[in-house]
């Protein structure tokens, strides 16, 4: 039996300490969920509602657990943690809502009798989870999968763990029938057991590299449903902004917030060259300073915690080096943050204006600055990447705006607020290695279930009279 831990990043004391689930395990828990699959799919619609309603109340009795196991586990500040435990609960009733207005039924009458629109559920869904929003993100999956009459296997990411145990114990706690949600736990070699499992859906947050091994893995069966949320190397476009400080606060709330670990960061900030570039970056760099970084039980609450890990961190500070060494110039430097765990890393801002580097996202509080001699310049810029999850422009130009949101290429696209803004009741996704067209969030339901398109007559009707060319 192999056994895994996950690990307070700001402390390094462990939070939760158990066995990774075995092939045989994870082969289990597929034929549980296949075998509840009829059952809850035959279901009346109203039922798999009142049994989500259930776990939203169940949620919200235990919202303080749930957000204290995610900040344990992620090092993010209370105040983001209960965010986030709030924001499972209204995924409830914007799944509802969603389901009735994007997959419900629905019918018009015909000379025959009726055309009618149905939904109905894929089968099996796996839920890979991410560590960042440990919570939020795959209940973004797994309560539309559940409303659409799916039944669900989930791993959670490794990291942890124990949000995930805690998702689980919540909706069994709201009855619902055995085999509908299975828990797996475990890494790499975990998920890759689940996937080859007899699976439907396999609804998928995080790196653009797993997406794309997914796709390889999945090529040759185009009956899998693929959701996949993969990041991005996201672009922030600051053009005619007249007051730097107004300007300076988007920005780091598009670059630094949860410790630049949400995949809608911004991570690269292009300026007009001279002097109106030059004050938005000193406003930046001094905003920048003023962060403070630390436990997420700390008194007063800081701006972020952590990165996930000592490793996550060692490899982020790696990456930001290779493009220092390659001639970007330093205008804010990283490194640990004295008297923390190696975890915790200080934001750096650094100036990659002519220098060749890696179209890549770095999961960690960095910003790459590039700067543009005009707008057209500054939106080839901002499109010249591989990704397209989320941008954004600050402006007090509308006509700016106008251009930008025509031409940029991706699936989250902001104005004068920050590239991390998003809401449960609108799409989230995006294009290029940034995901497959399937978005997240209030279209979740879309990839929960399948269209069925029916003409339907109440009786048997000899039709000869409509067939064309017979004998007489």
């Amino acid at each position: 039996m192999t056994t895994f831990a996950s690990i307070d990043p700001a402390t390094g004391d462990t939070v939760w300490e158990g066995p990774a689930s075995t092939g045989s395990e994870v082969e289990q828990a597929a034929a549980r969920a296949r075998a509840a699959f009829p059952d809850w799919a035959d279901r009346p619609r109203q039922d798999r509602i009142d049994a989500v309603k259930r776990y939203q109340a169940v949620l919200k009795a235990r919202a303080p657990e749930i957000a204290e196991a995610i900040s344990r586990e992620t090092g993010k500040p209370l105040w983001e943690t209960r965010t986030e435990a709030t924001a499972m609960q209204g995924k409830v009733d914007i799944s509802i809502r969603a389901y009735d207005e994007r997959t419900g039924e629905r019918a018009s009458d015909t000379g025959f009798g009726r055309a009618v629109l149905r939904h109905r559920p894929h089968g099996v869904a796996a839920v890979l989870g991410p560590f960042n929003f440990p919570g939020h993100l795959p209940n973004g999956h797994i309560v539309p999968a559940l409303l659409a009459g799916d039944t669900v296997v989930f791993k959670p990411s490794e990291e942890t763990p124990l949000t995930g145990q805690l998702m689980v114990e919540c909706l069994k706690e709201a009855d619902l029938p055995d085999g509908v949600v299975n828990l797996v736990q475990g890494g790499r070699d975990v998920g890759a057991a689940l996937l080859d499992q007899d699976i439907d859906a396999l609804m998928f947050t995080g790196s653009g590299a797993a997406g794309a091994h997914f796709k390889r893995h999945f090529a040759d069966n185009p009956h899998i449903i693929l959701a996949l949320e993969l990041g991005g190397n996201n672009p922030l476009v600051v053009w005619d902004a007249a007051d730097a400080e107004a300007a300076a606060g988007i920005i780091l709330q598009s670059a630094f917030i949860t410790t630049g670990q949400r995949c809608s960061c911004a991570r690269r900030l292009i300026l007009p060259e001279g002097p109106q570039g030059d004050a938005i970056l000193d406003a930046v760099a001094a905003l920048a300073d003023r962060i403070v970084f630390a436990p997420w039980d700390s008194d007063p609450e800081p701006y972020g915690g952590p990165l996930i890990s000592n490793r996550a961190a060692s490899a982020a500070l790696h990456a930001l080096q290779q493009r220092i060494d390659a001639g970007a110039r330093v205008i804010r430097a990283s490194g640990p943050i004295e008297g923390l765990s190696p975890a915790f890393v200080q934001p750096s801002i650094i100036d990659t204006t002519g220098v060749d580097v890696p179209d890549e996202e770095i999961f960690a509080p960095f910003l790459q600055v590039r700067r543009a001699p005009d707008f057209d310049t500054a939106l080839r810029e901002a499109n010249a990447t591989k990704y397209g999850l989320s941008a954004g422009l600050i402006s007090d130009n509308p006509a700016n705006w106008q251009k930008f949101i025509h031409r940029i290429r991706a699936g989250v696209v902001n104005f004068n607020r920050p590239t991390t803004g998003a809401a449960g009741d609108m799409p989230f996704g995006g294009l290029g290695q940034s995901g497959n067209h399937r978005p997240s969030a209030y279209y979740a339901a879309d990839y929960c279930a399948y269209p069925v398109a029916s003409f339907e007559a109440a009786h048997v009707k000899n039709i000869e009279s409509e067939i064309k060319g017979l004998r007489t």
